[in-house]
C-alpha cells in the first residue's frame, strides 16, 4: 500500500499533466482576419448609447427627487417652528390681554409675553434659509418684525389702539405665513 510521498507525487504529476494539456490545447492559432460585423455594430452602438442616456436620465431624476426631499424637509421644519413658537407667543399675549381687560396688574404677564414674542421671532429667524421661497422668507420676516413690534408695545406700555394695531399685524402676518406653508406641501 502506497502512502505519503509517492501518493502525493502521483497527484502532483497528474495535475501538471492536466495543466499542460490545457495549455497545449489552447495555444492553437486559428487563421483569418478579425473584422467587425458591420450589420450588428450600429445596433450595438445604439444600444450602448441608449443605455448611457437612460442611466444619466435616471440619475438626474434621482438627484432631483433627493433635492426636493431636502427642500420639503427644510420647509416643513421652518413652518413647524413658526406654528409652534407663534402659538406659545400668542398664548402669552392673550394672558397679558386677559389681565389688562380684568383690571389686574399686567406686570406679571408682561415679561412672559415679551419673552415669548422675542423667542418666537428668534426661532423663526433661525429657521430661515435660501431653500425657502422668497415669498415665504418675506412672510417669515414680516412675522418676525410684527412679533418684535408687539413685544415693544407691551414693554413700552403703548396706548391700547396702537397695541391692537400691532397685534392685528402679528395675526395677519402669521396667518399669511402659515397659509404659504400649507401651500408649500
Amino acid at each position: 500500500m502506497l502512502t505519503g510521498f509517492p501518493r502525493r507525487g502521483a497527484l502532483a504529476l497528474g495535475c501538471v499533466a492536466v495543466a499542460l494539456i490545457g495549455i497545449v490545447g489552447c495555444t492553437s492559432v486559428t487563421g483569418g482576419t478579425a473584422t467587425p460585423n458591420t450589420k450588428v455594430a450600429p445596433a450595438y452602438r445604439q444600444s450602448v448609447s441608449s443605455s448611457v442616456s437612460e442611466s444619466a436620465a435616471t440619475s438626474s431624476v434621482r438627484e432631483s427627487q433627493r433635492q426636493q426631499s431636502l427642500t420639503t424637509k427644510v420647509v416643513r421644519t421652518a413652518c413647524e417652528s413658526l406654528a409652534t413658537s407663534s402659538k406659545n407667543a400668542i398664548d402669552k399675549v392673550n394672558e397679558f390681554v386677559a389681565a389688562y381687560n380684568a383690571g389686574r396688574s399686567t406686570g406679571p404677564a408682561e415679561g412672559p409675553a415679551v419673552g415669548a414674542l422675542n423667542d418666537s421671532a428668534s426661532t423663526v429667524t433661525s429657521s430661515l434659509s435660501d431653500v425657502l421661497s422668497s415669498q415665504l422668507r418675506d412672510e417669515f420676516n414680516a412675522y418676525v418684525d410684527a412679533a418684535h413690534a408687539v413685544a415693544n408695545a407691551i414693554g413700552t406700555h403703548a396706548p391700547t389702539g396702537e397695541f391692537n394695531k400691532r397685534v392685528d399685524q402679528l395675526n395677519d402676518t402669521k396667518t399669511k405665513a402659515l397659509k404659504l406653508c400649507m401651500a408649500s406641501f
